[in-house]
């Protein structure tokens, strides 16, 4: 004869909480900054909108980028609502353009909610999206330029990518066309993972073994925007520069 059962709860391990920080600067060359950044205290909602410069109003372009994504709410379905959101700010940009006479006005744009331990990021243009998971980063996203159009065809090798004359010339843009073409990814998180969205004007300066170093430097999410930052302005700064990292710790 058995005695009675006793049941032992199953301990779960707790969700990670999330910390970030962001930061922007015009760098060393331009005379205006056309970035504009998205931080969010509560941890879910995150971005990065570069207006396109040369064009002019890219400032305005940006910030009705941010603008729209700041309306996001906490609980809404991460990849549908940034679709949303991205194909209004989309039209906004365009209306915009179009009052003003601003013929090109528009913003490349990387965008991330966190829910449930879960990054849903979109995107268009060459913003990126990067992990770092147990010292291994990771980009998330996939530039859309004219070069990266050239390394998927096996016309250009990934390791010139970086620094080829025409790394700039993006094929998505917000307010380019009249239907945004938006991708997105989801990625499960756990505690220790370090995510950083930036501009391009970082990726010109830092190399991804450089990134992967400072972004898994000890600190926290400030720590490490400002020392990355402060390597741009170093290295000339030719473009804005714009970071943001995000934390995954134990709950």
């Amino acid at each position: 004869m058995t005695g009675p059962t006793t049941r032992i709860p199953a301990v779960l391990p707790r969700a990670p909480t999330f910390v970030g920080s962001g930061l922007t600067h015009v760098g060393r060359v331009r005379d205006s900054n056309e970035d504009s950044i998205l931080t969010d205290p509560s941890g879910v909602v995150w971005a990065i909108a570069d207006g396109m410069g040369g064009y002019g109003h890219g400032d305005v372009a940006s910030d009705i980028v941010t603008d729209c994504l700041s309306r996001l709410k906490d609980d809404a379905l991460a990849g549908p609502e940034l679709r949303t959101k991205l194909a209004e700010a989309n039209a906004a940009v365009i209306s915009q353009a179009r009052a003003q006479r601003l013929d090109g006005m528009g913003a490349t744009v990387v965008a991330m909610m966190i829910q449930n331990a879960i990054a849903t990021i979109a995107w268009a243009g060459d913003c990126r999206a990067y992990l770092l998971r147990q010292g291994g980063l990771r980009l998330l996203t996939h530039d859309h330029t004219v070069v990266q159009d050239m390394v998927d065809q096996g016309l250009l090798d990934i390791r010139d990518r970086d620094e080829h004359p025409e790394r700039h010339i993006v094929t998505r843009a917000v307010g380019a066309q009249s239907e945004l073409e938006v991708d997105t990814v989801t990625v499960p998180l756990i505690s220790g993972d370090r995510l950083m969205l930036c501009s391009d004007g970082l990726t010109a300066c830092l190399a991804d073994q450089q990134l992967a170093t400072m972004l898994g430097e000890k600190g926290n999410p400030e720590d490490v925007c400002a020392a990355m930052m402060t390597k741009a302005l170093e290295l000339g700064a030719p473009d804005n520069v714009s970071v943001i990292a995000v934390f995954a710790r134990e709950g």
